[in-house]
């Protein structure tokens, strides 16, 4: 099986076992989109999904945000992961977006990054997510999920697994796509112990072929 086929046929099976796939993030708006993308980093989205309520009452806007004490950010998110840099981050990204963006969340890839808190990923999330923007986020899920499957070839970042990825998805399908391999890798192809005999992608996947010593790809 060459890789075209291969991302052919992972992209049939998304489209009939998964044709709809969104973040299980809780967001109504751009602000809180990026503040849960913020936070999601290490972190479960459930957990996310339990801090944001009562952190979107005490901060329901940018403006609040922008001129919180560090410290008040901390206490109500603080069982969440990495709560000390995550606080600094929030205020430091409301800050930004009020003093550089006009109060607005920027679209543009480039624009976000310039944000505390906000890397390529939760830059990616935000403009597909919130934006349409054509785009692919490379988690933790989505590069474990790319490499096991054979997807991306010799990949050992984020990026050069985003580029393999943008390469062989139509650009059309970026965005769900990302999805598809995020909620795979969360429920399905998970870190320690995959559910291969749970996976419709088994008999594509370069993982469990190896693993079950099945015959060698062409």
């Amino acid at each position: 099986m060459t890789r075209k086929e291969r991302y052919q046929k992972v992209i049939e099976y998304f489209k009939e076992n998964m044709p709809v796939a969104e973040t299980e993030l809780n967001y109504t708006n751009p602000y809180e989109l990026i503040v849960a993308t913020i936070l999601s980093a290490q972190c479960t989205d459930k957990r996310v999904n339990i801090i944001t309520p009562a952190f979107f009452d005490k901060y329901p806007t940018l403006e609040a945000l922008a001129v919180a004490q560090q410290e008040a950010v901390f206490e109500v998110i603080k069982s969440c992961s990495y709560p000390n840099n995550k606080a600094k981050n929030l205020v430091g990204m409301a800050k930004g977006v009020m003093e550089r963006f006009s109060g607005q969340i920027p679209k543009d890839l480039n624009d976000l990054q310039t944000l505390p808190g906000v890397g390529r990923k939760t830059a990616n999330v935000v403009a597909s997510v919130a934006f349409n923007t054509a785009a692919i986020a490379v988690d933790t899920h989505v590069f474990r999920v790319a490499k096991r499957i054979g997807l991306s070839y010799n990949a050992k970042t984020p990026l050069e697994t985003e580029k393999q990825l943008m390469q062989f998805i139509p650009k059309e399908l970026w965005a769900i796509a990302h999805h598809w391999f995020i909620l795979h890798g969360r429920y399905i192809c998970i870190a320690r112990k995959p559910k291969c005999a749970e996976c419709g992608l088994r008999d594509l996947c370069k993982y469990y072929n190896s693993k079950t010593k099945r015959e060698p790809e062409k």
